[in-house]
């Protein structure tokens, strides 16, 4: 009798461990799915945050692009005549502002003069400038605001307009080191005798470096009107990411080529390098295959029947 009830009892203890142990791969699964999400979601986020860069600068050119294009094919439709006197306005406007006594400070009506000039379009672009050594194709507007120098370059209110003549000095400003934006970022890396192209309106105007220095954002002394000479100064921060001072790449006007006053036609959409297209095709493949070889490769297991429980249990107690 004894060793009946005591059968019973080693029977019933192994029921329970069966359902004991057919509840642990339940919850061990549970926790290793949401340990898996976890990793997943580090994985996109580290991804992202590696990829942001690259594609929202891609994805600035392609916008800083369509707007070149947009102003060009605005000017293409405009009456030369009317061209023409904007241009003397802002030639007049340049005159004018020499002679200022503290060119520094515009009061509101001259602001208000100041931001109406060379507005072709109505979106505040002046034209863009272009810097073939080291693949700048950039958009030019008035005023150096914060929300404008996040994607495009700004020309300074209190300098002339590029639109070039005898004593004038425009400055043109943009940052570098952005994350989203490479803009002025390569600046530093210009040389004296290199050129770069200012076009405004249907007026392609030319300047060869002839100086860079490097100043205190407080010297101003290198971006004053010089009687005679037509200047274009570009402007950033140094060092990289520290920005305690300023680049300054001043170019001195000269004979535009032929080649280089032709009208630029900016094309429908910009080519997406391979440095963006690799990575965009190969970072959801792997992501797709992780996802295979954790939820889908360990479903294809067989599951353990009650009789497989059973006779690891018993060989558990053995042992």
């Amino acid at each position: 009798m004894c060793e009946i009830e005591q059968t019973e009892t080693q029977n019933s203890e192994t029921e329970q461990n069966i359902e004991q142990n057919a509840v642990k791969p339940a919850k061990k699964k549970k926790g290793s799915l949401v340990f898996t999400l976890i990793l997943v979601f580090v994985l996109l986020l580290g991804v992202g945050i590696m990829a942001y860069p690259t594609i929202a600068d891609w994805w600035n050119s392609y916008h800083q692009s369509r707007s070149i294009a947009d102003y060009v094919s605005i000017v293409n439709e405009t009456d030369p005549a009317l061209i023409e006197r904007m241009i003397a306005d802002a030639r007049d406007y340049n005159a004018r502002l020499r002679e200022k006594g503290n060119r520094y400070a515009l009061t509101d009506e001259e602001m208000a003069e100041y931001l109406s000039l060379l507005d072709l379009s109505g979106t505040g672009i002046i034209g863009y400038i272009q810097i073939d050594s080291i693949g700048v194709y950039l958009p030019i507007y008035h005023t150096t605001e914060e929300s404008l120098l996040q994607v495009a370059i700004g020309h300074l209110e209190w300098s002339s307009l590029p639109v070039g003549g005898e004593s004038t000095h425009a400055l043109l400003s943009g940052h570098r080191g952005l994350p989203s934006a490479r803009l002025f970022t390569d600046l530093d890396l210009l040389h004296e005798g290199e050129t770069f192209t200012v076009t405004v309106l249907n007026e392609t105007l030319t300047y060869r470096i002839d100086q860079i220095r490097i100043v205190e954002p407080n010297e101003l002394s290198d971006l004053n009107i010089v009687s005679g000479e037509d200047y274009c100064t570009l402007i950033t921060c140094t060092p990289y990411g520290i920005n305690t001072h300023r680049i300054l790449v001043r170019g001195t006007r000269i004979e535009t080529e032929e080649e280089e006053s032709a009208v630029i036609i900016v094309p429908e959409a910009v080519r997406i390098p391979n440095y963006i297209a690799i990575p965009a095709v190969a970072v959801p493949m792997l992501f797709l295959l992780l996802l295979f070889s954790m939820f889908v490769m360990p479903r294809k297991k067989k599951d353990l029947t009650d009789e497989e429980i059973l006779e690891s249990i018993k060989h558990d107690n053995i042992e």
